[in-house]
């Protein structure tokens, strides 16, 4: 399996991962991705089935297919736990979910902070309050970061990093981090390059996640895939990341389609395929905080 080498840790990320978000039957299909040879699975507080995948885990361990070291588990920190006192008090819930003593990555979900919501009363809290309305919270990105360093220092987390975040919020935690990111994950397909954005990370030495690989096909069923068509195969689709040296964490509840992601790594797209596909890109933006309240364009 190819890997991607975390610049402070030394830890090697996998390229192609198992994603978690919208799949169901998790237990049974995450025990079967890593049958099928996958080591990194992506998840996240916010998708409401981590115990799920939790058990997919410990089934696999307990099976004798892989042991916990030989995988990488990556969770995210969603918007309603930012404050300073919620950060560590969300990731041993999200661990005792799992049923893990630590996560190989953990990520800041969104540069949103929102108000806290109870785990007791809702769980996940997802963007609104009972009252159906956002409520924005006063955590910053500095307060939020500070407690997420404070997991690697108590061993809860092995890796630290951000997600939907742009350059110029990167620099400023550059500023005050003790622990540098070491991934960006974020939305990139061909209707999506974000080259500029890319390259950055590189510069930088931020490793780069891509989620949403194959564009529109991952959210019509949700109706918002704003109506684009569907290009080129699933391997292809991830290849063209992968080959720019970008994580994929491509989510798929059939089987026979685990092996075929994972095969994306087994072929090389000519130059010229790849400038085609570069070519597509319309800076179209999927999964935007503001079409749910405009105070969240954190894109704009």
């Amino acid at each position: 399996m190819s890997t991607i080498t975390l610049k402070r840790t030394g830890r090697e990320m996998p390229l192609v991962g198992f994603g978690t978000w919208k799949v169901r039957f998790l237990a049974r299909y995450n025990n079967t991705a890593v049958k099928a040879g996958y080591r990194l699975l992506d998840g996240a507080g916010d998708y409401g089935n981590e115990k799920e995948v939790g058990e997919g885990v410990r089934r696999a361990i307990d099976e004798g297919i892989v042991k916990r070291e030989d995988l990488f588990i990556t969770s995210k920190l969603w918007n309603t736990f930012h404050d300073k006192e919620r950060v560590e008090q969300l990731a041993r819930k999200q661990l005792a979910d799992w049923g893990l003593e630590y996560f190989d990555l953990f990520l800041i979900h969104f540069p949103i902070s929102l108000e806290y919501v109870d785990p007791a009363h809702r769980y996940p809290p997802e963007w609104w309050g009972d009252d159906k309305q956002v409520h924005l919270g006063k955590a910053t990105i500095q307060e939020t970061w500070t407690e997420m360093e404070k997991l690697v220092d108590i061993g809860l987390a092995k890796n630290i990093g951000v997600s939907n975040f742009q350059p110029q919020l990167i620099l400023d935690v550059l500023r005050y981090a003790r622990y540098e990111p070491q991934v960006l994950q974020v939305e990139i397909h061909p209707y999506n390059s974000q080259s500029q954005l890319v390259d950055f990370c590189k510069v930088h030495g931020i490793a780069v996640t891509a989620y949403s690989s194959l564009g529109p096909q991952g959210y019509i069923e949700i109706a918002m895939d704003k109506s684009l068509p569907s290009l080129f195969s699933q391997k292809v689709l991830l290849r063209w990341s992968t080959q720019r040296g970008i994580a994929v964490i491509p989510k798929t509840e059939y089987p026979e389609y685990l092996q075929q992601n994972l095969d994306n790594l087994q072929f090389m797209l000519t130059d010229e395929e790849m400038k085609a596909i570069n070519g597509l890109n319309v800076n179209v933006r999927l999964n935007d905080p503001a079409l749910i309240d405009a105070r969240l364009a954190i894109f704009a």
